[in-house]
């Protein structure tokens, strides 16, 4: 496997893990754990797909990323007040 793979690979894993602990409800959709690893997992496929130049999944994992970066700055301002 080459690196772009394992990028790939560990970004779809950290984003199956964040779904497998919601459905077994270990974690909650609003649980920081949930939105990081959503976060990261998307922006790990996003890169890959920027290298594979592979465009739908761009636009995919960049969309998922850009969503979980917005729950953790609603769920940073909600701890603030």
């Amino acid at each position: 496997m080459t690196s772009t793979d394992w990028i790939g690979f560990v970004g779809v894993f950290l984003i199956l893990l964040a779904y497998f602990l919601n459905v077994l409800e270990k974690v909650n959709h609003k649980d920081l754990s949930f939105i990081v690893l959503n976060l990261i997992g998307a922006t790990l496929a996003c890169l890959a797909s920027i290298l594979l130049q592979y465009i739908p999944f761009i636009i995919l994992e960049g969309a998922w990323a850009l969503v979980s970066l917005y729950a953790l700055l609603t769920l940073k301002r909600s701890n603030f007040k």
